[in-house]
């Protein structure tokens, strides 16, 4: 692994038109004002930038748009979710030439689960066959992985190199810590990121980040300075804005906060529903809540 991304990494929402293609041009803007915010990487194609619903060619595009305006100035995560190992690992090819510095991959998300071994082999033929850093994405529920089974995998293929722990139990998050202290943990509990790094936490990749990377980013570093009276009142405010965003089109509120702080306005891809107009009013008040710390004005409402 070239380097070990650790911090802050913002999972990016897709700029998608209202007619549900892709805006590649507007990958750039988002990547800049991440970057801008402070943030320590990025990932493209996961869950929040609804990297389930791309065609192969878009998440190459996706990948490779999103690597291009980096710039190397920080590491991009490419996020995997499929439901085989055949289409993980074609999906790993495609981006893999590329300077991605590891795949975030998910276990199947469909209804039927592997068991425990074919989870190991899965993983394995996925590290065997491209060659790439992995990092599991422990979010689907009912294909979720037990810290033991995270720490199985990890040990028994290297390039399995860390884990995005998702769902809200920390007390799952702190055994995984424990267990696996040598790999790299990043914390998807979006509502409790100030225990997670108190827990040590490599870093985070969440869409919290993404909806106010310049709170987010200053709450690690408030962290990392023993600075915890800050650190608490960004966690009571980032939980506000996670309170309005949460929800079953947690993608749109993402997108529509990050619009109200300067970012081109963009579209879910259907049939995901846009922000209703009770969540856009709870965003907003929310977002003005953290005030100095979005790091831009929160446009007025129209």
């Amino acid at each position: 692994m070239k380097a070990r991304p650790t911090g802050v990494i913002p999972p990016m929402t897709t700029p998608f038109r209202k007619d549900g293609e892709i805006d590649f041009e507007l990958v750039a803007p988002q990547v800049d004002w991440l970057i801008g915010a402070g943030s320590h990487g990025m990932a493209a194609g996961g869950s929040t930038g609804e990297g389930h619903t791309l065609d192969h060619e878009e998440y190459r595009d996706l990948v490779a748009a999103t690597v291009e305006a980096a710039k190397g100035r920080a590491p991009v995560i490419a996020g995997i979710i499929v439901d085989s190992t055949r289409d993980a690992i074609r999906r790993g090819k495609l981006v893999r030439d590329m300077n991605v510095a590891a795949l975030q991959v998910t276990p199947v998300h469909y209804l039927f689960k592997p068991d425990e071994q074919a989870m190991v082999d899965h993983f394995r033929r996925m590290a065997d066959e491209t060659g790439m850093p992995i990092i599991i994405y422990n979010v689907v529920p009912w294909s979720y992985l037990s810290p033991a089974l995270l720490t199985r995998i990890m040990n028994e293929v290297p390039l399995v190199v860390g884990v995005k722990q998702s769902a809200g139990d920390l007390k799952l998050f702190a055994d995984l810590m424990m267990m696996a202290p040598d790999k790299l943990i990043y914390s998807a509990v979006d509502a409790l990121m100030y225990p997670s790094y108190a827990l040590g936490a490599h870093g985070s990749i969440a869409a919290i980040l993404s909806a106010a990377p310049h709170a987010s980013v200053e709450l690690w570093n408030a962290v990392k300075a023993g600075d915890h009276v800050r650190a608490l009142e960004l966690h009571q405010k980032l939980l506000t804005l996670w309170n309005a965003i949460v929800s079953d089109n947690l993608p749109a509120c993402t997108r529509y906060a990050q619009s109200l702080q300067g970012l081109p306005a963009t579209f879910s891809r259907a049939p995901m529903p846009e922000a209703s107009p009770a969540q856009q009013a709870a965003i907003r008040k929310a977002l003005e809540g953290l005030g100095g710390s979005v790091g831009h004005r929160v446009e007025a409402a129209e």
